[in-house]
């Protein structure tokens, strides 16, 4: 006969470390509720993550004490606070703005506005057989475009399961951002006339043809100097506070967690 065992279980082990900050001990139950704000496709991905979120605040909370703030702060307010006490950084001047423009042409351009027309052949994306189906399909309509042997409208009304084949394929003009972006990334760089190749997203296969397209032109340094100076100065802010975290965390000692930082939900 089986004996069962009339005992408690055995709690199982946590798969993490045990994290802390200085004395403080990060719970695993406050660490488990953040993960909720961390998804990811790994579990110990979202761990880390929501482990890493609790130390940073920890460590600023406690900077909040040592600097003697008033007890009436909320947390939050006295986490803005600190780094406003504390996080010396400098404001980029006209120089290092125009040697930033000058220096990335590609970034500071007027979009690219193009006139495109497809035909969508549709198919589920987990549905494999489907997707094989319709690629197969569209092949041969695409053959038959660049042999000449038919005409783009009338096989976009039988054969397109999107709205614009009533009007020949035609989506209009589109720029950066308003398609998804598997369509976007290869069409914004097509240039005018059939494209030779099918064009895979979510959706399923489409035969592109571009219409018209309009290049975007360089943008003028007094044009975009707001915008750069704002780049720049969130860029030194996000350094100089991954260089203080770092600071803190040596003289308060943290454990558990790897703390390198490239960039913190708390800058956002």
């Amino acid at each position: 006969m089986q004996l069962i065992p009339t005992g408690e279980a055995e709690k199982p082990r946590n798969q993490f470390p045990p994290v802390s900050v200085g004395e403080t001990l990060i719970s695993e139950e406050d660490i488990a509720r953040e993960m909720q704000h961390h998804p990811a496709e790994e579990v110990a991905e979202a761990w880390h993550e929501a482990a890493k979120c609790l130390v940073i605040r920890e460590l600023l909370l406690q900077q909040a004490q040592a600097l003697k703030l008033p007890e009436e702060l909320d947390e939050e307010a006295a986490i803005a606070r600190v780094l406003e006490l504390e996080l010396d950084v400098p404001e980029p001047s006209d120089e290092d703005c125009e040697r930033f423009h000058a220096s990335n042409p590609g970034r500071f351009r007027s979009p690219t506005l193009m006139a495109v027309s497809h035909i969508l052949l549709a198919a589920a994306p987990d549905d494999v057989q489907e997707r094989m189906r319709q690629e197969e399909v569209g092949q041969q309509l695409l053959f038959s475009l660049l042999e000449g042997r038919a005409q783009f409208a009338p096989l976009a009304k039988q054969y397109s399961a999107c709205e614009s084949r009533h009007q020949g394929g035609s989506l209009g003009q589109i720029s950066k951002g308003q398609t998804v972006e598997e369509f976007e990334r290869p069409v914004l760089t097509l240039k005018e006339g059939l494209n030779p190749e099918l064009i895979e997203s979510r959706y399923g296969w489409h035969i592109v043809r571009v219409d018209q397209r309009i290049d975007g032109e360089q943008l003028p340094y007094e044009h975009v100097k707001p915008k750069i100076r704002q780049y720049l100065s969130e860029s030194v802010t996000r350094r100089a506070f991954r260089q203080y975290l770092q600071v803190l965390a040596a003289e308060t000692g943290v454990r558990g967690v790897d703390l390198e930082i490239p960039d913190s939900p708390l800058m956002q």
